[in-house]
């Protein structure tokens, strides 16, 4: 027998034998592993678990050298699965299957699926993207980050020092130097658009501040306790010459105005004493650490009430901005037309004017006499026992021996007279922040009178500070009269109103600014405009017209009347025959530059924005100037090689002005055929866009009532709603044809009829179901107090509120939620509905 099994065994044909053998090898091995994994067996198995949780599948492919499978096309099915898959793990080759399985299942649905009409069609989604013009624009607009200048002087002396002593050069790079050279140096980084946005937001709110705030001073100024204090510091005289008869000339009566301006002020100026500090330029700090030790100077005006406005009436001393309120007001106690100016110190918007002075101790360098002072200052430990300033000194310097010994007798000295203390010195600004305007009735003109800091009358010129003024700077000035209305005046006090003012005011940054700024002065209007305002206004306006031409180049950017035309924006250009007006120099050196007039300045944009704006550019015109693209920043900036132009083709997008451009028109509705887009929608962008023989439904029900009464209809695109720079169409009503508005509105009527009611019926049933759920409690209720005494409800009731005041509110919401789950504190039974049996 064991002959014949080794024989049968020996005509086993030679696969069989090669898979026997096969299978004994694969045993020894797995027997192998398994002694020599033995120790590595439990992080294996934690491995795997691993891999099997986050759904790792192994390659199907048996050799990893080979090529990964190609991917199944949309049109093929997975008939079978590859065959001779090894896979390493007993878990991952059960799911490979099961995978498999599913994919085909997968393809099967998705051959499977139906669809199924819509009742309204949806319109395509339309997309653009913004053009490198639009956003340079854009950018130009909002002008999101202020440069100042910068003081080049340190750089400069370091380099002609080096220059000079280059024979013999010594690099130090101490710290000492580098810190030297950062402080000379002051270097401010530019805000960017959001700052700049919060700090005009910050500007026009400290301005209406500020606004009320003067308002209010120049109603205490017509105080009648106010005025009758301050009446008997005027004579006669004064009087009589404030107030000159109407029987003189202009001229007279413009002598005698100024002769009791002139005694009015030497006299308020002898009896005022300034005695605290007014109002000062509003500065930024550069951190906000600055801010938090921040104390106003001890001298500085506190907040004042009108019994202390009175007290300082009949005191006659305060801050200099108390000063200039009364003396406003001492003239309306004459009987002069009398205005309060302020020259308004708001928060500037920009980040190129001063900043907050920071506290630096033991910094401070100190004078020459103090220095010296100090040189010869004794210390307490040399000090000599004895008083060398008494009588015994004086007796013992005359040199007799018994000197010293004698003693003077005592004389009675008179009553001593104290010196009064020297008044602080108050250090502000040459230059008030309040004075007053008087009615030359002669002339009809306002003229300024100020007694206190500048001491001068019917001179403007002597109230503007310059601009290294760090308390004060002049960009509002606004006169209050005495019923309480304001006037803007800046202009009549600037110097240079378009060229430097304008810059610093709320009209230079915002687009709606002068707006913005006559809104808030509405306020304080009378509301409407009497003859004396018609000729100031035209005054004003002649003053800035005769403003001179700026001599600085700077000056020149965004003027209002004049322009260079370094300074022009990518989309303006100048007109064919812009004549100059003059020229400037940068230097005595520099070339001479053209100024032109802004009138001559002309917006060009390209073709999509004006077919936006809905015009077009005519055939067979020129472009005024080509958009040069901006560089990429992934190019190459090294690269030598510049890209090559066809025949034909320009570097840059072409823009034309208003004058090469002509009114669009869309084609015309035929028979009913609304023209639309390769979108299927029409482009709307303004109401003159409405193609010839069709009308504009602006209703968001426009595209249902159409498709209702199955006319031709065309959504209007009325433009892009823009998200960096993709911008998606906005689509609002619909083009029909013009025979069809009629119906168009009756259908949409109807179908806002609908929705009414619709919306009625869902109300309806909400509160119905409300009122349901409420009867249900009732019943509820009702049932488990049945055959309960009232007492005993009353104090069941009492109890229940106690509980609810201890319990918090977390813990009351979170067992009223589990009593709505669980039914109220009850077990659910299928049997019972509302608490009756069911039937």
């Amino acid at each position: 027998m064991a002959g014949r099994k080794r024989r049968a065994a020996g005509d086993r044909p030679a696969s069989v034998k090669t898979s026997a053998s096969s299978r004994l090898s694969r045993r020894t091995r797995a027997a192998r592993s398994t002694q020599s994994d033995a120790g590595q067996r439990d992080a294996s198995q934690i491995y795997r678990d691993m891999l099997v949780e986050a759904n790792v599948r192994p390659t199907l492919s048996p050799n990893p050298e080979e090529p990964p499978a190609k991917r199944k096309r949309p049109g093929e099915r997975r008939n079978k699965a590859p065959q001779d898959v090894t896979l390493s793990t007993g878990e991952s080759s059960r799911s490979v299957p099961t995978d498999i399985h599913m994919r085909e299942v997968e393809d099967e649905s998705e051959e499977d699926v139906e669809f199924e009409d819509v009742a309204l069609p949806i319109a395509t989604v339309q997309t653009i993207y913004r053009d490198s013009d639009e956003e340079e624009e854009e950018e130009d607009e909002s002008d999101g980050a202020v440069f100042e200048d910068v003081d080049f002087s340190a750089h400069a002396s370091t380099v002609a020092t080096v220059q000079d002593t280059a024979q013999d050069l010594v690099l130090d790079l101490s710290t000492k130097t580098r810190d030297t050279l950062a402080k000379s140096t002051d270097r401010r980084k530019p805000i960017n658009n959001i700052e700049k946005g919060r700090r005009i937001e910050v500007h026009k709110t400290h301005l209406l501040c500020l606004l009320a705030h003067v308002a209010q001073r120049n109603r205490w100024c017509d105080d009648a306790q106010v005025q009758d204090t301050l009446r008997p510091l005027l004579s006669q005289k004064m009087i009589k010459l404030l107030n000159p008869p109407s029987q003189l000339h202009q001229f007279g009566r413009a002598n005698s105005l100024k002769e009791g301006l002139n005694l009015t002020n030497s006299m308020f100026k002898a009896k005022f004493r300034i005695t605290e500090r007014g109002i000062r330029r509003a500065l930024w700090a550069e951190t906000e650490e600055h801010l938090q030790n921040y104390a106003l100077p001890t001298d500085s005006e506190g907040a004042l009430e009108k019994s202390d406005f009175r007290k300082a009436a009949e005191s006659l001393s305060g801050s200099r901005d108390v000063g200039a309120q009364l003396y406003c007001a001492l003239l309306r106690a004459a009987g002069v037309s009398a205005r309060l100016v302020c020259s308004l110190q708001p928060l500037s918007f920009g980040s190129a004017g001063p900043y907050m002075a920071t506290d630096k101790k033991g910094k401070q360098k100190l004078s020459a006499e103090h220095r010296y002072g100090q040189l010869f200052k004794p210390d307490a430990s040399t000090e000599v026992s004895h008083d060398l300033t008494g009588p015994g000194a004086a007796r013992r310097r005359l040199g007799h021996p018994n000197a010293a010994a004698f003693r003077l007798p005592e004389a009675v000295s008179g009553p001593s007279h104290q010196e009064a203390p020297t008044p602080k010195k108050i250090r502000e600004s040459r230059y008030p922040v309040y004075w007053v305007e008087i009615l030359d009735e002669g002339h009809q003109k306002w003229q300024p009178t100020d007694p206190l800091v500048t001491e001068s009358y019917w001179k403007p010129q002597k109230l503007e500070p310059p601009a290294v003024d760090r308390e004060n700077c002049m960009m509002y000035v606004v006169g209050f009269e005495d019923d309480g209305t304001a006037k803007d005046v800046t202009r009549r006090y600037a110097k240079a109103y378009n060229a430097k003012t304008r810059r610093m005011r709320i009209e230079s940054v915002m687009s709606d600014g002068q707006r913005w700024w006559r809104r808030a002065l509405r306020a304080y209007s009378r509301g409407y405009r009497s003859d004396l305002d018609q000729i100031e206004a035209n005054e004003l306006t002649a003053m800035e017209a005769r403003e001179p031409m700026p001599r600085n180049i700077a000056d020149f950017k965004d003027h209002p009347i004049y322009a260079l035309e370094r300074h022009l924006r990518r989309h303006e250009v100048l007109v064919p025959d812009a004549s100059p007006s003059g020229t400037v120099g940068a230097g005595s050196k520099a070339p001479l530059e053209k100024v032109y007039r802004r009138a001559d300045v002309r917006v060009a944009r390209s073709r999509e924005k004006w077919y936006r704006l809905g015009r077009e550019v005519r055939p067979d015109e020129i472009p005024v100037k080509f958009l040069i693209q901006p560089s990429k920043l992934h190019e190459d900036l090294f690269d030598d090689e510049a890209p090559e132009l066809g025949e034909g083709e320009t570097n840059g997008t072409p823009i034309y002005m208003v004058d090469q451009t002509e009114i669009y028109k869309a084609p015309p509705v035929v028979d009913g055929k609304v023209p639309k887009n390769r979108y299927g929608n029409l482009d709307l962008y303004v109401p003159s866009m409405v193609p010839e023989g069709g009308v504009y439904i602006a209703d968001d029900f426009g595209a249902q009532a159409a498709f209702t009464l199955g006319i031709d209809y065309a959504p209007a695109l009325t433009g892009f709603q823009f998200s960096g720079r993709k911008g998606t169409a906005v689509l609002r009503g619909v083009v029909v044809a013009a025979e069809y508005e009629e119906a168009m509105m009756a259908v949409i009527d109807g179908i806002k009829d609908q929705e009414f009611e619709m919306e009625r019926e869902r109300r309806c049933r909400q509160v119905l179901r409300m009122w349901r759920l409420f009867l249900m409690n009732l019943r509820i209720r009702e049932r488990i107090w049945a055959g309960v005494d009232s007492e005993e409800e009353a104090d069941e009731g009492l109890d229940r509120q106690a509980v609810e005041a201890d319990t918090p509110r977390d813990e009351m919401s979170e067992s009223e939620s589990s009593d709505e789950v669980a039914g109220g504190g009850f077990e659910i039974d299928d049997d019972y509905a509302g608490g009756f049996v069911l039937d």
